[in-house]
């Protein structure tokens, strides 16, 4: 649970830089938002989730 706020604190703010800087208009962002609310919501969810685990387990921590 935790890594699931943490990345949905990182992609929030992610999507904020890009429409901060204009790489990324409201229309497109409020697009993405959906698109990853939707998608939460598919089959597909246990399947990105376990990715998105991997890829956290995989990554070095600083603190071992």
């Amino acid at each position: 649970m935790a890594f699931s706020i943490s990345a949905i604190v990182l992609f929030g703010a992610l999507l904020a830089l890009l429409m901060r800087y204009r790489a990324l208009g409201a229309g497109a962002a409020i697009v993405a938002l959906l698109f990853g609310f939707y998608l939460a919501r598919t089959s597909a969810a246990p399947s990105i989730d376990q990715i998105m685990s991997a890829l956290r387990d995989a990554l070095p921590t600083s603190g071992n």
